[in-house]
């Protein structure tokens, strides 16, 4: 079986910034959407796109935290969304689709990590309904949006986490037990499967997809860690401070999800997974390092599988 999913020499590394990627690039009359564009990557991303010219949007769910986030940085606007609310997932797209706007670029950046177990919805696992679940609605009801762009992409962070588990097809809501890095891992799966399958659907309408892994990085994200812990994983310093050097700024850890949104580099692929600024390779070995990306979250199969699930769940296929 031959792939894309190969390295294309982009000429940038772990170590470029998301300004450095978007040099040369004029992102003037664009629109972005980039959720949980206020804090951690999704802020660097936002000031990055908006200074390349973008009108970004961001999707918030702690608005007057978002807007104050944001204050600084020209060409933005804020919108009240809970990724965790499916109702509140269709009023805001009602209230974005109806402005009429086309989206060229969104990021589906927000999401969750290594949270204690928490049930949302109908009882949906909070990290495959947050960081799964609500974006998969999310695009569904901005299709209108994504398709009158004639060249949009959807960019999934996902994660190296994602190594840590395949979907797991027997317990996806871990009603039998719960593991909140499993969670985590299989969420970042569905991540990539997410835009495996969304590609495939959208190529003909002018939608793009890929996913991508940022880096490690020093975030909100890592909110539900205790210091100790991070501290005996080696990320953190008994002071609090960075004391794994592969560990990127944030600068630095937006720059991927940017480059997959924007490189000419990228233009007529899709469906793949990125990171360091570049398409991965495959990871075929089973334990080895957290680089490149699984086969089982990239398999054709497993991500309509997926979609037919989500679909299943939120009532939303693609119209």
């Amino acid at each position: 079986m031959t792939t894309t999913q190969h390295k294309i020499g982009s000429g940038f590394t772990a170590h470029s910034t998301a300004e450095e990627v978007l040099d040369g690039i004029d992102l003037s009359g664009r629109l972005a959407l980039v959720t949980g564009g206020y804090s951690g990557l999704g802020l660097e991303t936002t000031r990055a796109l908006a200074n390349a010219g973008a009108h970004v949007l961001v999707p918030a769910r702690r608005p007057a935290v978002a807007e104050a986030a944001l204050a600084g940085i020209s060409g933005t606007e804020v919108g009240e969304l809970d990724l965790a609310d499916q109702a509140g997932i269709e009023a805001f797209a009602r209230r974005f689709t109806g402005t009429g706007r086309p989206i060229d670029l969104m990021i589906a950046n927000a999401g969750i990590m290594a949270a204690p177990e928490r049930r949302v919805g109908p009882g949906w696992e909070s990290h495959f309904a947050i960081n799964h679940l609500g974006h998969h609605a999310l695009v569904n009801r901005l299709w209108p949006a994504l398709t009158a762009s004639g060249d949009a992409r959807v960019v999934m962070v996902s994660s190296a986490g994602h190594h840590a588990s395949p979907m797991r097809w027997d317990d996806v809501q871990f009603e039998q037990g719960y593991d909140r890095w499993l969670a985590y891992g299989q969420a970042k799966t569905a991540n990539a499967l997410f835009a495996v399958h969304l590609d495939a659907l959208g190529a003909d309408h002018g939608v793009r997809a890929f996913s991508l892994h940022p880096g490690a990085i020093l975030t909100p994200l890592q909110r539900h860690l205790r210091q100790e812990e991070m501290v005996g994983l080696g990320w953190i310093d008994e002071h609090g401070n960075q004391a794994d050097p592969s560990f990127k700024s944030p600068e630095q850890g937006a720059a991927t999800q940017v480059w997959a949104a924007t490189s000419p580099q990228l233009d007529g692929m899709g469906g793949l997974y990125c990171e360091d600024c570049d398409i991965a390779e495959i990871a075929v070995e089973e334990g080895g390092p957290l680089t490149g990306v699984r086969p089982y979250a990239i398999d054709a199969g497993e991500a309509a599988r997926l979609w037919k699930l989500s679909a299943d769940l939120t009532g939303l296929p693609l119209p």
